[in-house]
């Protein structure tokens, strides 16, 4: 009887749940430091061979002299203001350019012939690269951040609508037959069948926008800009004040990591409803 009351016994879910993602804490802690002792020990030899004449200050920089800038535009504020200048038109023109980007992918599956004639079109606008568009929209929006978030905007949008696209057209044509079949309207197929099933690529392309946008953000306030990273970088570098170019250099990793993760996770949260 005991043996067969220990088989009975149902086996706790949540504990095993629960372990497994201690376990996954642990491991992504421990990740986390020795990627942090790979950057310090970086720094220190850095600092090293500066301090014996291995490294030259002025064409590298130095450690030191990076946290002292780093402190320094932390305390006037500079550093904030550039950093939100330039997060600011980042997720502004990503979010307009891919939602507004998809939305026009899924309306060309109700449209193919139109899809078919502008397709060339958009491929070599696709191919362009956005940075050659700057000179026109700083003149047309000005040197503010109407210009950088149009520059992110553009960026985005053709990525999202060709991937919103093609994802609507890689459909099994049998399940859009048996739709049919069973009597469902077109609407009805593209409500129930083309927007669940385009949804995994149109949430891939998000992952690639936020890193499309803050190239082509940046790339507009190295042009012309009165304010953001670009702005710190390019005016420091024509100083030949390559510590404060580091300190930009530095911050814009940083931004560039927290947008990648922030997309990361919403893509986790959104995949697993996309799945079904």
């Amino acid at each position: 009887m005991s043996a067969v009351t220990s088989l009975d016994t149902p086996v706790p879910r949540k504990k095993t749940v629960s372990e497994r993602k201690r376990r996954a804490r642990q491991v992504l802690l421990q990740d986390n430091l020795a990627r942090a002792l790979i950057v310090f020990l970086g720094f220190v030899l850095w600092q090293v061979g500066v301090n014996q004449k291995f490294i030259d200050p002025f064409l590298m920089g130095e450690p030191r002299g990076i946290a002292l800038e780093a402190w320094r535009m932390i305390e006037t504020g500079q550093l904030l203001t550039d950093v939100v200048a330039t997060v600011q038109a980042t997720i502004t023109g990503f979010l307009g350019g891919s939602i507004l980007g998809s939305l026009c992918g899924l309306a060309l599956w109700y449209a193919r012939r139109l899809a078919r004639i502008l397709d060339p079109f958009f491929i070599a606008l696709n191919s362009l690269p956005k940075i050659a568009l700057a000179p026109m929209i700083i003149i047309w929006f000005g040197s503010g951040i109407f210009s950088k978030i149009a520059l992110a905007f553009i960026a985005t949008f053709v990525v999202s609508l060709l991937t919103a696209y093609q994802g609507s057209h890689q459909i099994d044509a049998n399940l859009v037959n048996m739709m049919r079949s069973l009597g469902a309207t077109k609407r009805q197929i593209f409500a129930k069948l083309v927007i669940p099933a385009t949804m995994p690529w149109i949430i891939s392309a998000f992952r690639l926008n936020i890193g499309f946008a803050l190239i082509a953000e940046v790339g507009g306030e190295f042009i012309a800009s009165e304010v953001g990273l670009g702005h710190l970088i390019f005016v420091n570098g024509n100083l030949f004040n390559l510590n404060a170019v580091w300190v930009g250099v530095l911050a814009l990793m940083i931004v560039a990591a927290c947008l990648y993760l922030f997309v990361t996770r919403i893509e986790k949260r959104l995949f697993a409803w996309a799945k079904h």
